[in-house]
């Protein structure tokens, strides 16, 4: 049994940041919010990523919540909704930049990254979360795992990097995600490569105790120490319907998801005949009417420019954010979703079928040059 030493502290309503048994353990601490991302989170952090990098006395890093109902629901869309109606542009540019680098911090971390991501996962949870695999860290799912980039409802587009895995997920399915939006659980996640170990919810006490408690020579003694608890207590979703998963779904996804814009996918869905295909058609394009017609088509291309490393990624989310809120649809989806809770969005363009190509490309462009990009610094 080792020998459990505390080597630093850093506690804050929001996030609690300490090293425990030769491990950094991030707790989210933000329950009201869903543990939403404020900026004070993001930079506690990134400040404890930083230290620990370099730390010998730190093998891995393992970020979770104490609460069951969600790890992270996102960025703090009250705040730059808030600061944008104060016309406060360095606040908001300084929120996305920051959330962004520490994203990258995540994707490039040398040592292995642990997120558990039990409950609620979207927006900036996926951020903080989806660069473990790159680390030789883990994703961690559960039963109660539900897991989205629901952007295009408020207006925005999938960010924090997420064109980038988005783009490498098995066929269309991060085309389908990232304009629908769609809530995927545990089984999905796996499925689509966005996850690599699945554990019962009810087991994550009993996870946190052995890395608590086991000794560990290595981060790679970490990570299996999470697959091996994982194995004794495997996670087997209660609610998703095997008929209407991305696996089951895969070739109906495929056919209308791999059109080239969001006007011809719904016209390909309207067209669907297939028996077992039809009612989930249906069901896809009424969601998708819901939706911002531009946000979807920036979203589509998004992750049709996600080949590119993830430093470009985040760049290019970074331009987006800039676009979208001068000549998208964003504050009026925050407004009607989240803020009036009218649920009565007036987008700019009404339509998914006048969205044009010129309505698409303008939103990629860059306001700032290479030169002066804010994260010019990020590589890789």
């Amino acid at each position: 049994m080792a020998t459990t030493e505390s080597v630093s502290v850093a506690a804050s309503d929001e996030v609690r940041a300490y090293v425990d048994n030769r491990i950094g353990f991030i707790e989210l601490n933000r329950p009201k919010a869903l543990n939403a991302l404020s900026l004070a989170m993001i930079r506690t952090m990134h400040a404890r990523l930083d230290e620990w990098r370099t730390d010998a006395g730190v093998l891995a890093v393992v970020v979770y919540s104490p609460h069951e109902r969600a790890f992270c629901a996102g960025g703090d869309v009250r705040y730059f909704y808030e600061v944008s109606q104060r016309n406060d542009l360095a606040a908001r540019d300084r929120f996305f930049i920051e959330e962004y680098s520490l994203d990258h911090a995540i994707f490039v971390y040398p040592k292995p990254y642990i997120a558990l991501m039990d409950g609620i996962v979207m927006g900036g949870g996926m951020g903080i979360s989806q660069g473990a695999h790159r680390t030789g860290g883990l994703r961690v799912v559960t039963d109660a795992t539900q897991m989205a980039m629901p952007e295009t409802r408020i207006g925005l587009f999938p960010d924090v990097g997420s064109g980038w895995f988005l783009a490498r997920t098995p066929g269309a399915i991060g085309r389908y995600l990232a304009v629908t939006g769609a809530t995927i659980g545990a089984t999905d996640a796996l499925y689509a490569g966005l996850a690599d170990v699945g554990i019962r919810a009810n087991a994550i006490p009993a996870l946190l105790d052995a890395l608590h408690r086991e000794s560990f020579a290595t981060g790679a003694d970490v990570a299996a120490c999470v697959k091996r608890v994982a194995l004794l207590a495997p996670c087997v979703p209660a609610d998703e319907c095997a008929d209407t998963s991305l696996a089951a779904t895969r070739g109906w996804i495929d056919k209308h998801f791999g059109q080239s814009d969001v006007a011809r996918i719904v016209a390909s869905l309207q067209m669907e005949e297939e028996d077992g295909a039809r009612d989930w058609a249906e069901d896809t394009i009424g969601m998708m009417r819901a939706r911002s017609p531009l946000s979807m088509a920036v979203a589509l291309e998004a992750v049709a420019r996600g080949e590119g490393s993830m430093s470009q990624c985040l760049r290019r989310d970074l331009d987006l954010t800039r676009s979208m809120f001068e000549f998208g649809d964003v504050m009026e989806g925050v407004r009607a979703h989240i803020v009036d809770k009218d649920n009565r969005p007036v987008w700019r363009i009404a339509h998914i079928e006048d969205v044009s190509r010129e309505d698409v490309e303008r939103m990629f462009v860059s306001p700032w040059s290479a030169d002066d990009h804010p994260l010019r610094g990020l590589h890789g």
